[in-house]
């Protein structure tokens, strides 16, 4: 792995972790009904799943998913239907009041669960990790420290980028609490249109 090419990716993470993809709209949702120190066990959820997913790719299923795209496409409805749930809670729960002291019940469990699972289920990730990550990767020298490099600096890089968003959304609170059903079914609304474009756009 050249300098370049680690440069070459980390511009394709970036422009990944940039686009609001289903990660981001969940935890701006979550930062605004439950704040931002909750979405850290999203996050931490999230780059779980993600480090599970590089590790099974490189060292365990290596081109089976090439070979075998029915697991693509059974992780794929999985994650529309999770999503779809997801908007559904979202639409329901009823964002914190900035000037409450109430807590919102909610465990930390279930906050990781919910990172876990959409980064888990996510089509997108299961793409990049088996087609594009092992890209970086020169299987004739000491992979194993290429694969750390390259896994570390991913999941540094989503968990900074996942609490930005978090920290960012906390902030509009201010802004939406004359109308803070607004902001949730804004969310909703994004995530069942993320699962229909993922039910006609990902073809495995």
């Amino acid at each position: 792995m050249l300098p370049l090419e680690y440069f070459i990716y980390l511009q394709i993470i970036l422009f990944l972790f940039i686009t609001p993809g289903t990660p981001r709209i969940v935890i701006i949702s979550y930062s605004m009904n439950y704040g931002v120190k909750k979405c850290i066990w999203v996050a931490l959820g999230d780059i779980s799943a993600n480090i599970i997913q590089a590790t099974l790719v490189i060292f365990v299923i290596g081109s089976f998913f090439s070979e075998h795209p029915i697991f693509l496409i059974l992780l794929k409805w999985i994650g529309i239907f999770y999503l779809i749930y997801l908007a559904y809670d979202l639409y329901k729960s009823r964002p914190k009041n900035i000037n409450s002291k109430e807590i919102i019940q909610k465990s930390f469990f279930s906050f990781y669960k919910d990172g876990f699972l959409v980064a888990g289920t996510s089509p997108k990730a299961w793409m990049f990790f088996p087609f594009i990550f092992p890209q970086f990767i020169n299987f004739n020298e000491n992979y194993i420290v290429q694969f750390l490099i390259l896994l570390t600096t991913y999941v540094i890089l989503d968990f900074v980028s996942l609490m930005v968003y978090a920290i960012l959304a906390n902030n509009l609170i201010a802004w939406i609490k004359t109308n803070p059903k607004v902001i949730n079914t804004i969310s909703a609304c994004v995530l069942i249109i993320i699962a229909i474009i993922i039910v006609f756009t990902q073809q495995f």
